[in-house]
């Protein structure tokens, strides 16, 4: 018996819930790369991390800047209440995004994580975009 094995798999209903659970807070680089490519952004990507500086020098196109430290009722009152936002950081080795989609919940907002971050989005082969600095005012 191999460890992969030495626990048995859960069973279809016990799979199907806990992998639906982890998409309805998740999605991945290549998810959002395709829906902005067909021009489906149905969400607002937000770029949770850093400086301003390091926002302009390299973040997803589209993105706003918004640290995860910023997000108060009243800073987000700009977008209605059921706006989705996919909140993103620098990577796995950082956990901006999940104080982000914590903030965003506490705030009763529609949030999901972008899993991978800049570095995901960098494997995938994705084109950053640079000098725009999008900040909400």
């Amino acid at each position: 018996m191999s460890y992969v094995t030495e626990i048995p798999a859960a069973p279809a209903d016990i799979a199907i819930d806990h992998f639906s659970r982890r998409l309805s807070v998740e999605t991945d680089c290549s998810d959002v790369a395709a829906s902005i490519k067909k021009g489906e952004q149905d969400f607002v990507l937000l770029h949770v991390v850093g400086s301003a500086q390091t926002f302009a020098a390299k973040h997803i196109p589209g993105a706003i800047h918004l640290r995860h430290a910023e997000m108060t009722q009243a800073r987000m009152a700009e977008w209605p209440m059921e706006t989705l936002f996919v909140v993103y950081c620098a990577g796995p080795h950082c956990n901006g995004a999940d104080r982000a989609a914590l903030n965003l919940a506490r705030l009763g907002r529609p949030v999901k994580i972008m899993i991978g971050g800049i570095t995901g989005w960098a494997d995938e082969g994705l084109a950053f975009a640079t000098n725009q600095v999008h900040e909400v005012a």
